[in-house]
């Protein structure tokens, strides 16, 4: 099959871009500048020109493919309304490439505390859940003829990370403590990227249309264990934060701080069988890669 992948040079579109090459699919991988070009060509993909944005080089690529994996996503969290709606955008236009083709496309989400693969939400009854629109959308071009299916992510981890553990990393050798807010038990749903990319090819190749999966591996880490493991590896003291000061520690970082993220991912195991294999987050997490990369 050959798949129009977005966010193809990315943390997780790249890990993707591997596990496709490697089960015999060709890959049409999304590049917005000349270094993401080389550094997908030499993967053995076929470059395609374009941005989340150029919604004419979306649809382009669609059209030139047997399916598509949409994990491209701007992370600009200081202005995350505008990143979401460029998203919305985006899936509006593979939807439109797609119609009345039968062929699948795989769009990335993101996990919320509670909700397992059957519950889908209306938008305006969660406000909470911004990027649950693009779901909806998405999920309704299965009756225009797409084969489309949701990955709702949590907190992904391997090498090359660079979200938000990497961040708490930053703030706690900034701060010399490795903190957790109020009295640790808010917890995080996280999967090694590898698993996660599995999961991908899986939806991609079996998922029927209106499916969403959750990429679970950990249904929950605790804040707690993340900051102790944290202070280990710096050689810091390990100590709380009350819950109305996390914003003033932890910056925009809070706000996810002082939440339960949790997940199950029981039913997409279920029916597609798939067993995560790679490590959990804590023992991901005590790897050099994490601390040796630049803030």
């Amino acid at each position: 099959m050959r798949v129009f992948v977005t966010g193809a040079t990315g943390f997780v579109g790249s890990a993707v871009v591997r596990e496709l090459l490697d089960n015999g699919h060709q890959v049409l991988g999304l590049a917005r500048s000349d270094a993401s070009a080389e550094r997908l060509a030499a993967t053995g993909a076929e470059v395609h020109r374009g941005s989340l944005e150029d919604l004419d080089a979306l649809r382009a690529g669609a059209s030139a493919s047997d399916g598509v994996i949409h994990t491209g996503f701007i992370h600009d969290f200081s202005n995350y309304a505008a990143c979401v709606a460029i998203d919305l955008s985006a899936v509006r236009a593979l939807t439109e490439a797609l119609a009345g083709s039968d062929r699948p496309l795989v769009i990335s989400s993101v996990m919320s505390h509670g909700r397992t693969e059957d519950d889908v939400p209306d938008p305006a009854a969660r406000p909470d859940l911004p990027r649950l629109p693009a779901e909806v959308t998405a999920l309704a071009a299965a009756a225009r003829g797409v084969r489309v299916s949701v990955i709702r992510l949590p907190q992904v981890h391997g090498e090359g990370d660079h979200a938000f553990v990497p961040g708490v990393i930053d703030i706690a050798r900034a701060k010399g403590v490795s903190a957790y807010t109020g009295d640790g038990t808010t917890r995080w749903a996280a999967v090694h990227r590898d698993d996660a990319a599995l999961l991908y090819r899986l939806a991609l190749e079996n998922a029927p249309a209106g499916t969403v999966l959750h990429a679970v591996a950990d249904e929950g880490v605790s804040g707690k264990e993340i900051a102790e493991v944290i202070g280990k590896r710096l050689d810091i003291p390990v100590t709380s934060v009350p819950v109305e000061e996390a914003g003033a520690h932890f910056g925009w970082l809070g706000h996810y701080l002082v939440s339960d993220l949790v997940g199950t991912s029981a039913v997409t195991r279920e029916r597609f069988g798939w067993t995560p294999t790679r490590i959990g987050l804590l023992a991901d997490l005590d790897h050099d890669y994490y601390f040796n990369q630049p803030s």
